[in-house]
């Protein structure tokens, strides 16, 4: 597959994650999201380095210990879906290639790198401060007409285009 084919449809994409939506509500009885997986998969890294002192932390207690798990819970499936799902529409739209994605502006790989993991360090922390990541918020808050999550995703949009401008010549 060398020929890489357009993306799908923003609109036909939007129904299909609507859909996926809706049956995560109907077979899990809860809806989308990504930082609950990712707070449990932290969890136990730190359980495998300092089992003793992560289980009498209140926090991460809750989630290892005797009789407890840290991968069961629904979302760390639901997040390895998303990575295969990735993967497969990658693969089936001829786009699936090694390589750092790198912008226009000059700036070695391992900066790229560097950056790319310090911003999703602060999102991941941002999302546990938050109690939940933009997907929760939006996707499942919004679709159960939660007020809060819709002031939080008006913000979010404003945001964007506040600091825009700030931003737009590493665009071009």
């Amino acid at each position: 597959m060398n020929q890489q084919r357009p993306f799908w449809n923003p609109y036909v994409a939007g129904v299909a994650l609507g859909l996926v939506l809706l049956g995560s509500f109907l077979i899990v009885g809860n809806g989308l999201g990504a930082s609950g997986a990712a707070t449990r998969l932290g969890v136990g890294a730190a359980h495998l380095v300092a089992p003793y002192e992560v289980e009498q932390n209140a926090y991460f207690g809750s989630y290892v210990g005797p009789g407890k798990n840290v991968l069961d819970d629904w979302l760390v499936f639901e997040v390895l879906g998303v990575v295969l799902g990735g993967a497969l529409g990658a693969y089936s739209a001829g786009r699936m290639r090694r390589g750092i994605s790198m912008g226009k502006r000059p700036v070695s790989p391992w900066t790229r790198l560097a950056l790319a993991f310090v911003g999703g360090l602060l999102m991941g922390v941002a999302a546990r401060f938050g109690r939940g990541c933009t997907s929760g918020q939006a996707l499942t808050g919004g679709s159960a007409l939660s007020l809060g999550s819709w002031v939080f995703m008006m913000c979010v949009f404003a945001g964007g285009y506040l600091f825009a401008p700030l931003v737009r010549r590493q665009w071009r």
